[in-house]
């Protein structure tokens, strides 16, 4: 079973890559600097491989995602409650998980040119070292037997160095939820079946980051520990299933563009008793967005184990005490903002004013997603009327929403700075607003919405109940 499912994993990376969009993913990566979206860290300074920093706008896109997840996960439900654990984590812990002496890649190492390689993900780019061999010698990499790689980054607590300093950068945010299970069922009264949610980094020494922020050496997950009675464990694992899938239709990634993949026994982790990987269409091909795993008693069973601390749940209804079972959808931030900035980018030919054909770059975010809801625009910026007007109406909607206010450049080019950073509307202030066209028109602005281009006036009071339940 594992071979035939390394073979299919093979052949579904294969036609997968047959659909890859190298120039697409280019032309993503360009818009995501120039647009203030996302920066190589430490550029400066060469770069610092698998770490990327958030921009202002790209920050913002990822706030908003990060707000909608807690939204929908912890505030409209009763059954799941918060959790905001520390990143360095007790090397106890990660003993008694297993992370400790077992999470680890198969790595392997080329002898020529000395580069390093998960043993899945060898490139196909020839050996960097053979690029001057004549045509017809082999140039690719050769490769050492590989070997288990740890991927955990590992730190001393303390003044002094030592095996009882030492500590974890955690890398995931998983073992703080159960070895804190008890202390919220406890002052939280909660019953079966409940969750916990955190968000928050992880830390992974990743042999071979690649795909822009998709596989990172620091990353954000978004994660449920979901807890339940042993019997309820299947159903609500393909109940969670569904309900991750109706989330990621909510923030603008269709259902069409995700693929489910079962993952078959003996290719599960250790402690998994059914695992989902919902996966999506990137342009460099079909890539995990986010697990859906029933992980049975595991977790919490090892953590009794080796802490002797109970961790069982007293049902009062049937009298009997026993370790609860559970399910945990776990999302990757980072990897889904990937996934939103790919859906929502877009290129289409225009015919302008002159007869001339333009490309326009849009991203096509839900509202709901866009870094940016409002752009806010005086038709001219020598006109101290406008702008004060403009000014005025930027702040009464920067109390609902955000907004962006740019005087600069014709109407024309401002809307396309807009259109190329996802705004779904923009409001124009011009000479009808002030009532220098004649009173028919005192008090309106110009609405104009992204995808369709159109525009409609309205007016000035009537703002806020125009735009506002558009955004949500």
């Amino acid at each position: 079973m594992v071979r035939v499912f390394h073979i299919f994993k093979f052949f579904r990376k294969m036609a997968s890559r047959d659909t890859t969009d190298q120039q697409r993913m280019e032309k993503i990566v360009s818009l995501c600097k120039r647009r203030g979206f996302i920066y190589q860290s430490g550029e400066i300074y060469g770069g610092l491989n698998g770490c990327w920093d958030y921009g202002p706008l790209g920050s913002e896109l990822k706030k908003n995602l990060k707000d909608f997840w807690w939204k929908r996960t912890v505030r409209d439900r009763d059954d799941i409650l918060g959790l905001d654990g520390t990143i360095l984590t007790h090397q106890e812990v990660l003993k008694a998980s297993g992370h400790v002496g077992g999470f680890s890649d198969p790595m392997v190492d080329c002898k020529v040119c000395k580069s390093r390689y998960r043993a899945d993900a060898v490139p196909d780019a020839p050996c960097k070292e053979k690029l001057s061999l004549p045509k017809g010698e082999d140039k690719s990499c050769e490769l050492t037997e590989p070997r288990e790689f740890n991927l955990m980054f590992q730190t001393q607590m303390g003044a002094s160095a030592g095996a009882d300093s030492v500590a974890y950068l955690r890398p995931e945010t998983a073992q703080t939820i159960f070895v804190q299970f008890k202390n919220v069922l406890d002052s939280s009264r909660v019953k079966l079946p409940f969750g916990i949610a955190q968000m928050g980094k992880a830390f992974r020494n990743e042999i071979n980051p690649r795909n822009f922020t998709f596989r990172s050496r620091e990353f954000e997950q978004m994660e449920i520990e979901y807890f339940c009675r042993p019997e309820d464990g299947m159903r609500l694992t393909d109940e969670w299933l569904e309900k991750r899938l109706d989330f990621y239709g909510e923030i603008g990634i269709p259902r069409e563009k995700l693929h489910i993949l079962d993952v078959p026994d003996g290719e599960r982790a250790h402690y998994s008793k059914k695992t989902y990987d919902i996966e999506y269409e990137f342009p460099f091909g079909i890539q995990e967005l986010e697990g859906v795993a029933y992980r049975t008693d595991y977790d919490l069973g090892k953590h009794q184990e080796c802490s002797g601390k109970p961790m069982e749940y007293f049902d009062e209804a049937t009298k009997e005490k026993f370790i609860p079972h559970v399910v945990e959808p776990s999302a990757g931030a980072d990897r889904t903002v990937l996934a939103l900035i790919c859906e929502a980018f877009d290129e289409e030919e225009l015919t302008n004013e002159k007869g001339k054909t333009e490309t326009r770059t849009v991203l096509r975010f839900k509202p709901r997603m866009a870094p940016i809801k409002i752009g806010v625009f005086p038709l001219l910026k020598n006109k101290p009327d406008l702008v004060a007007k403009a000014k005025e109406i930027q702040a009464m909607l920067r109390e609902h929403t955000t907004t962006f206010y740019d005087e600069t450049g014709a109407i024309g080019r401002r809307y396309r700075r807009q259109d190329e950073v996802g705004t779904p509307y923009c409001v124009t202030i011009d000479f009808d607003t002030i009532g220098e066209n004649g009173p028919e028109h005192d008090g309106t602005v110009t609405i104009r919405e992204r995808d369709s281009m159109k525009q409609e006036r309205v007016k000035i009071e009537d703002l806020l109940g125009y735009l506002l339940p558009k955004l949500v």
